[in-house]
């Protein structure tokens, strides 16, 4: 009943739905880029990085100049440490540029978003972003919208 042709265009329709589903499941998990990350490393420090993961990217004006190599704790500050590459192209970064954390898409990925400040010197490797912003974590703000509620209801 059914030919050859059939069974092997059924075939190859399936291989393509598998390598695709395979490509967006790399491009969700940022194995796109197998490469080594290159450029200069940078340093900030956030009270809460939320769901930040080791690649996720680093922009400046919506555009990526970075990627996540590092996270880690701090048992002084009580700080997470989150060490990022910044591409060399991007040498021109002001020293009291900001960082802060910010989620983007459905998924709810993370990353970290840089805001050029106005200093005339320019972070160069090795250097730290001491303007950070925390992430936002959800369940904080819906705990305050709550309390306030309850406030307002009791008074």
């Amino acid at each position: 009943m059914y030919s050859k042709t059939v069974e092997v265009g059924v075939g190859l329709f399936v291989a393509l739905g598998l390598a695709a589903l395979l490509m967006l499941a790399m491009k969700v998990s940022n194995l796109a880029e197998l490469t080594a990350p290159d450029g200069y490393q940078v340093t900030a420090r956030f009270d809460n990085i939320g769901g930040l993961k080791v690649r996720a990217p680093v922009t400046m004006a919506g555009v990526r100049i970075g990627r996540v190599t590092e996270i880690g704790f701090d048992d002084n500050t009580y700080e997470a440490v989150v060490r990022f590459s910044v591409n060399p192209r991007y040498e021109r970064i002001p020293m009291d540029t900001s960082a802060s954390i910010f989620t983007a898409g459905l998924l709810g990925e993370q990353y970290i978003g840089l805001e050029a400040g106005g200093d005339e010197e320019f972070l160069t490797g090795g250097g730290e972003i001491t303007l950070t912003q925390s992430a936002i974590v959800l369940e904080q703000v819906i705990g305050q919208f709550l309390y306030n509620k309850a406030a307002e209801g009791g008074s």
